[in-house]
């Protein structure tokens, strides 16, 4: 049998994001159904969301080798390659191309989701705090986007990406969801590990405030204007 080596894959900022990530997610989904009261939160939700996003476009810059989108940025014949059977071995130390594709189609409609909502004006009780900035017609058609569009794209990424993770649990008996909790890999090769250390963290918990701070400041706006 061979030696199999514990590498830190996924440092503890984003493992934080991905579970505070799926928590929001979820509770945007119930609070938009709910309505009513709920709406509040839903707002302050989509302001988290907006945080998380902008900490993670950062994060993946500067965060541990495996989270920085430069590790898991394949190519199209790459991930042709991968869904033939013929990947490489590094394509699954982090994330695979397949994976990939999942965590950037998501990053993306949740972004669009979040940038609509602040769009959007629902001529009731509510209006985005960057409503003030575009024109009726963009508003119009963000807040279509948002409730009739967006939403479901969300949902329906956020399935397939469950579908997905359980197929490679129960099918691949790759263990993914372990990972993602406590941070290591049992690989069959050494690889290079992510950075986790203090230093590493601190500047994390730099990111994030300033993440949270822009959302803050993007969420000021409205009140500004009186919403």
């Amino acid at each position: 049998m061979s030696q199999l080596h514990t590498v830190r894959i996924w440092d503890l900022p984003t493992r934080l994001f991905h579970w505070v990530l799926a928590a929001s997610v979820v509770g945007l989904v119930v609070t938009a159904k709910v309505g009513g009261n709920a709406r509040e939160w839903h707002f302050r939700l989509g302001h988290l969301v907006l945080a998380l996003l902008v900490f993670r476009i950062v994060w993946g810059l500067v965060g541990g080798r495996w989270s920085r989108f430069a590790s898991f940025l394949y190519s199209p014949a790459r991930v042709l390659r991968y869904l033939r059977g013929h990947g490489a071995v590094s394509d699954s130390i982090g994330h695979s191309p397949l994976g990939a594709l999942s965590v950037f189609g998501l990053l993306g409609v949740l972004a669009a989701q979040v940038t609509t909502g602040l769009l959007s004006d629902d001529e009731i009780a509510f209006a985005g705090p960057l409503t003030r900035f575009v024109s009726n017609a963009v508003v119009g058609q963000a807040t279509t986007y948002h409730k009739e569009i967006g939403q479901y794209l969300v949902i329906g990424l956020v399935v397939l990406h469950l579908l997905a993770i359980a197929f490679y649990v129960v099918i691949r008996r790759q263990p993914l969801v372990g990972p993602m909790l406590q941070g290591d890999k049992l690989l069959d090769a050494p690889a290079a590990a992510s950075r986790d250390d203090a230093a590493s963290r601190v500047v994390a918990a730099v990111v994030l405030a300033g993440s949270v701070a822009l959302a803050w400041w993007v969420s000021s706006l409205g009140m500004a204007a009186g919403f």
